[in-house]
């Protein structure tokens, strides 16, 4: 048998699991690339509801960091998507709103952004949110979308450890994120579920239980998170003071990996790495940049033969 190496992954001759850019190439023929979405907002783990603060990892521009326009969504599709034509030749495209808790919106202004995003090239609409934030009526407006757009909803969970949830300050618990996904499950809507594996409080049982959950309730899609750590946040200033102390990238790989065995071939993965502009962390991807993780992962995976769904029904 002919040894697979990493040069046959960037070829897209194979891959220990089931990638987001396979996914939309088969869906719709080709590349289809993500527009991130900028948008001020809050959530309620940030203005008092349900706590002050938001999780202790997340800094004050919410849990994301890729995007590159300001101004409204319109504005930020139509720059963006000019940049990624000249750039990649780019033809096809998702609305990605990617930071805070958008379905905390008020429903009009909810409404509002998303029909500015009736773009040529548009196929795709991507919503992020909380367990806790999911309502019919924001439902029933994708809804009313998903005839002309793959609808997706992601929903930041980071850990099924109730006990986890609350050292890291989610405020809500495992059951929120379920009945969730049992809610969303009623529409025809993809549901995509953000992990950050490599939390200290979890434990590689947790791990392991997270994708027999996502196998049983059919999640569509998982991106997988690294912790890193923000400055001026909660976690930022316990890493400095020395009462925080991250795991170490092997950690990382090894759940990840193990993640990837016990979850079902057909999940698509929307990434395995985090990543975090580096004037704004203390310490992300162990000063490596995140496609040396991702490679890493990869390089175990295929020296191995360890692959995405494995153990999935042991």
């Amino acid at each position: 048998m002919k040894k697979t190496s990493l040069r046959d992954f960037y070829e897209g001759k194979i891959s220990p699991y089931r990638s987001y850019s396979s996914y939309v190439k088969e869906k719709f023929g080709e590349k289809v690339y993500k527009i991130p979405i900028h948008l001020k907002g809050s959530c309620p783990n940030r203005d008092g509801t349900k706590g002050h603060g938001g999780c202790i990892f997340c800094g004050e521009e919410g849990g994301s960091f890729e995007w590159e326009s300001i101004g409204s969504v319109r504005s930020q599709i139509l720059t963006t998507k000019e940049r990624m034509k000249k750039r990649y030749n780019a033809n096809q495209f998702v609305a990605y709103f990617q930071n805070f808790t958008n379905t905390y919106l008020p429903l009009s202004e909810f409404e509002k952004n998303l029909e500015q995003c009736r773009e040529e090239g548009i196929v795709g609409i991507s919503v992020s949110t909380r367990p806790d934030c999911i309502e019919d009526s924001y439902l029933k407006v994708l809804e009313s979308y998903s005839s002309n757009y793959e609808i997706t909803i992601e929903l930041g969970l980071q850990s099924v450890n109730d006990f986890t949830l609350e050292k890291i300050n989610r405020g809500h618990n495992l059951q929120s994120f379920l009945d969730a996904v049992e809610k969303i499950s009623q529409y025809p809507i993809r549901i995509c579920v953000h992990m950050i594996l490599d939390l200290p409080w979890d434990r590689e049982e947790d791990i392991i239980q997270a994708a027999r959950i996502f196998n049983k309730y059919k999640i569509d899609e998982v991106k997988i998170h690294n912790l890193y750590i923000i400055k001026n946040t909660k976690l930022g200033n316990m890493f400095e003071s020395g009462s925080f102390l991250p795991l170490d990238m092997e950690t990382f790989i090894e759940r990840t990996i193990l993640f990837l065995e016990h979850l079902n071939e057909d999940v698509v993965i929307g990434r395995l790495t985090g990543r975090a502009p580096q004037s704004e962390v203390e310490n992300s991807n162990w000063d490596h940049s995140w496609f040396y993780v991702r490679d890493r992962i990869v390089e175990t995976m295929l020296s191995s033969g360890r692959v995405q769904g494995s153990k999935a029904n042991l």
